[in-house]
């Protein structure tokens, strides 16, 4: 099968210093409409990998992130949101980056060219066959994930990948590959535009899917979300009062007792 690096390829755009502020953004807002269409034609494999992630995470697994630069940074936003969204553990769901934490804020030179610091930075959580690694490389060709992934492999670890190029090391080194060919981006070889953006939504899809396959949301409310600031408690509140079909008052009396609101639903006595 030929790989064809299209997040590498010119853009279809030309002269950018010369266009007016307008322009730049029409232009940038029309290359992200194509975005949402590129992941609708790769719904099969992400289906395949949510069903792979939810049956690990159901017998007692984990599920990793492994990504280099702002691949690595996206898994980490995500795998973070899981804790206060779902209410769910933090040794759940795992963001790792080439470069370790200090390449979120700063980028680690040459972190993501490494082909044995990737399972070593797996090795550090004692992963085993119970867990699920997902290697998130816009190019396909990120050693760092892709040597990741092949040691998760002779390892019996179940793996997935999410990438904008078809036929791509990282998609052929995964055994449920996601690729989303968001084609050339607006800035030629700039892949935290398109390409980052159609990772971020698989991600979303990903998460969301699994913790609702896991019980985390009653009808469509985060019913286990952590009450960490007041937006959220006042929600919290909201929720209580519509489910029960009680004031204000008496949901705040409910979650301050019971901590959340699913277990506010649970013990409530009318």
């Amino acid at each position: 099968m030929t790989f064809i690096k299209t997040t590498e390829q010119d853009s279809k755009y030309n002269h950018l210093e010369k266009m007016p502020v307008s322009d730049l953004l029409k232009n940038i807002n029309n290359e992200d409409k194509t975005v949402p269409l590129a992941v609708e034609k790769s719904l099969p494999q992400i289906i395949a990998l949510t069903k792979q992630i939810v049956n690990k995470l159901q017998n007692n697994g984990r599920l990793f992130y492994i990504g280099a630069g702002t691949s690595g940074r996206l898994g980490i936003v995500d795998a973070s949101e899981c804790p206060p969204t779902f209410g769910v553990s933090h040794n759940l769901v795992f963001g790792i980056i080439a470069g370790g934490d200090i390449a979120i804020r700063k980028a680690v030179e040459f972190a993501e060219d490494s082909t044995k610091q990737g399972w070593l930075d797996l090795q550090e959580h004692n992963i085993t066959d119970k867990d699920i690694v997902i290697g998130i490389a816009a190019s396909g060709t990120t050693p760092y994930v892709i040597s990741a992934l092949e040691k998760c492999n002779t390892n019996n670890i179940i793996t997935g990948c999410i990438t904008c190029n078809k036929n791509s090391p990282l998609a052929n080194a995964s055994k449920f590959p996601v690729e989303v060919i968001v084609g050339p981006e607006f800035v030629t070889g700039s892949s935290r535009m398109k390409a980052g953006t159609a990772q971020k939504l698989v991600l979303n899809m990903l998460s969301t899917a699994t913790m609702i396959q896991l019980g985390k949301i009653k009808g469509n409310k985060m019913v286990d979300m952590q009450l960490s600031n007041n937006k959220l408690v006042e929600r919290g509140q909201k929720m209580l009062a519509q489910d029960l079909n009680i004031d204000l008052s008496e949901a705040c009396a409910l979650l301050t007792k019971f901590g959340n609101v699913r277990n506010a639903i649970k013990n409530y006595k009318k």
